[in-house]
């Protein structure tokens, strides 16, 4: 990776209401699902910036959707905002009851950013989807997938997610966001494949350590649950809010069962990685702590972590 730190642009966009500033605040602030119903409205641009792995700087800007936000960006502060855009996140509310002011909106954004960014990445989040009962949930979604990518003709290429702040779908459509602004994943990857075998570990997992969003993964043995890793970011963060209540600095956690051990801790300053292993030679908490530290030298060695 190169020494100089990249920044990376990202608009967090959608109309007011549509939960952006909610999940922004989970995400990034720590704040509980419960505690955002007490959150105002954005008043225009609020900006979250985190630093991943050393060199990526993650520069988020949380657009306020008032509709005279709106006519504002697009007519005096359109180069401003637009330029310059690694990435959009667009924020739909799956029961608005203004579509068509919706889709006006989305679809002037997306005429500013093909003007400015024209080789911007466009992620769609469908959101408030616990609104909508389980059993139509995802003819719902594709539904509403079908009408926005009609907007624009379907000459973009979209990446959509439904998402809500209740469970473990927030976590994982921003894990997928962050991964794709991660530069030499596949580098890494192939570095904690290696890691992962030479330690018989069934899985490895690298989460950025202030929101725990996966950066990268690992996995030797397969497992069932595809949405594991999001789970277990937001179970990780709680059990760290919990500690700052009592006033606890959270360095990491070790599970234990029978059959398998979990370690989570910190692998750099900005990073925490989490081994997961049934193997009864390296089952140990101590053993596998060991495994980390060697492993934490050779990614310093190879210049992939600071």
């Amino acid at each position: 990776m190169s020494a100089l730190p990249a920044t990376k642009k990202v608009l967090l966009m959608g109309r007011s209401g549509s939960g952006k500033t909610s999940m922004r605040s989970i995400i990034f602030a720590d704040y509980l699902a419960r505690d955002t119903m007490r959150l105002s409205p954005t008043i225009d641009v609020e900006y979250s910036h985190v630093r991943f792995l050393g060199n990526l700087h993650l520069h988020l800007w949380d657009c306020g959707g008032q509709d005279d936000f709106y006519r504002n960006y697009l007519e005096h502060m359109r180069d401003h905002i637009f330029r310059s855009v690694e990435l959009l996140i667009y924020v739909f509310d799956v029961e608005s009851e203004e579509q068509g002011n919706d889709f006006s909106q989305y679809a002037d954004v997306i005429e500013a950013l093909e003007q400015h960014s024209p080789d911007a990445r466009i992620y769609v989040l469908v959101h408030k989807m616990d609104l909508v009962k389980e059993e139509i949930r995802e003819s719902v979604f594709l539904q509403k997938q079908a009408s926005i990518v009609a907007q624009t003709g379907g000459r973009l290429r979209l990446c959509f997610f439904q998402t809500s702040i209740w469970d473990e779908t927030l976590y994982r459509a921003w894990s997928h966001i962050v991964y794709s602004l991660v530069p030499n994943t596949a580098f890494l990857e192939a570095q904690l494949n290696v890691f992962c075998n030479m330690c018989g570990a069934d899985e490895v997992v690298l989460f950025e350590s202030t929101t725990f969003l996966v950066i990268a993964h690992a996995i030797c043995t397969p497992h069932s649950d595809i949405h594991r890793f999001e789970k277990i970011s937001n179970i990780v963060k709680q059990f760290k809010l919990s500690c700052r209540k009592v006033q606890a600095h959270f360095e990491g956690m070790v599970v234990q069962h029978p059959r398998v051990t979990a370690l989570f801790e910190n692998l750099t300053r900005s990073t925490a990685i989490m081994l997961v292993s049934s193997d009864p030679k390296t089952v140990h908490s101590a053993v596998l702590s060991a495994n980390v530290r060697r492993f934490r030298t050779k990614l310093r060695a190879k210049g992939l972590i600071e």
